[in-house]
């Protein structure tokens, strides 16, 4: 439960960046929100690994 908790403080780390960006127009934010979203992309598949990893150990372990 760990990762799923620093995703979803990514998530939510984001989101004065999105309002900033979509709101306001402010390029800065753009950029910050594009970063965001390449760690949650890397993040979300690490995370996809993990998960196929301990499910083919368990699936070995039987």
């Amino acid at each position: 439960m760990n990762n799923y908790s620093k995703l979803k403080d990514l998530v939510l780390s984001l989101e004065g960046d999105f309002e900033k960006f979509y709101d306001k127009k402010n390029s800065a934010a753009g950029t910050r929100v594009r970063k965001g979203m390449q760690d949650l992309k890397n993040m979300a598949q690490d995370i996809r690994k993990e998960v196929q990893d301990m499910k083919n150990s368990e699936g070995a372990a039987k």
